[in-house]
């Protein structure tokens, strides 16, 4: 470990990769039920493999594993046993090192010089991905501490023992469970790196109503969090977030919005339009006078926008 916190002090700007499931969709590939893309890791993980190309060819410089909705639980229910469950999950973090090393291998020496080595953060989603039903974005459930710990403890082991530089544990809409996984970090996996990133509603909270600097004092006093910020929340809401954050802590900021469109877990689809006040590049030059230094997107943004973020940025 170490390699994440030499990324972010060695560069200005990292660049995230974008969407994977909404991605998928577009593609023409079905993501609907409990396992959203995490099915093709099932049926046809060459798309993901595929899909990670992709997003390193536009100039990500950290992939994010397709582990968010890939839980013991959710595999298990539907006829997995737990070791096969494991190798499905381990198996998100294969497909993101293959992706890897081909593309590197296939760079001119010149270019390798250009860039830094992409690292992989195995995707820690959380409970909410599992249940399916759009409460990511309310975070509407309660669990015990030790509840979530033995909800996310095998996953988060086998992605590390898979090979995963560090952790992206994102789309986390519940404070509860965000102490529960830090202190998880702390007392069992002490030398793993990771950035965090919550959801939000308004401009002041994440998205069960917990207040954002409560949540910024909470990322601040980890020692593993590096990063941490707004994913999967619409633009809008990102800069007023940011500055909050700002009065609590120095650590770099994490941001990588959806379009802005309405997610309705019980119909799975996306309603409103997107908000295109801005483009993703605009956002991210803007957040990063906020302090945001991890850049990307999140459901509905596209490898275009990963493209224009790198071309510009990383220039």
């Amino acid at each position: 470990m170490g390699q994440f916190k030499d990324l972010l002090a060695s560069q200005d700007y990292v660049i995230l990769d974008g969407a994977l499931g909404t991605e998928l969709e577009k593609r023409g590939y079905d993501v609907s039920g409990k396992l959203w893309s995490a099915k093709y890791l099932l049926e046809q993980p060459s798309v993901i493999r595929d899909l990670h190309t992709v997003y390193l060819e536009t100039g990500a410089d950290l992939i994010t594993t397709s582990s968010y909705q890939a839980t013991i639980k959710g595999l298990e229910a539907i006829g997995l046993s737990k070791e096969e469950a494991l190798e499905v999950i381990s198996l998100s973090v294969l497909l993101a090192k293959e992706a890897r090393e081909v593309f590197w291998s296939s760079l001119p020496e010149e270019e390798r010089q250009k860039r830094s080595y992409p690292l992989i953060a195995g995707d820690v989603g959380p409970y909410a991905a599992y249940l399916a039903d759009g409460s990511e974005y309310t975070g509407n459930y309660q669990l015990t501490k030790e509840e979530y710990q033995d909800f996310h403890r095998p996953r988060i082991k086998a992605l590390l023992e898979a090979g995963s530089d560090l952790l992206a544990i994102e789309t986390i809409p519940n404070f509860l469970e965000a102490s529960a996984l830090i202190d998880l970090l702390a007392t069992e996996f002490p030398d793993v790196e990771s950035y965090i990133s919550f959801t939000a509603q308004d401009s002041q909270h994440i998205a069960d109503g917990t207040p954002i600097e409560e949540v910024a004092q909470l990322c601040d006093s980890s020692a593993q969090v590096l990063a941490f910020g707004i994913n999967c929340s619409s633009p809008s809401l990102i800069s007023p977030l940011l500055e909050r954050i700002g009065s609590i802590s120095q650590k770099p900021l994490v941001t990588y919005p959806n379009s802005g469109e309405i997610y309705d877990g019980s119909s799975q689809t996306w309603t409103s339009t997107p908000d295109n006040a801005h483009t993703l590049l605009e956002n991210s030059r803007a957040w990063h006078k906020l302090g945001a230094k991890v850049v990307g997107g999140c459901c509905r943004t596209s490898p275009e926008d990963i493209f224009c973020l790198a071309k510009a940025l990383k220039n």
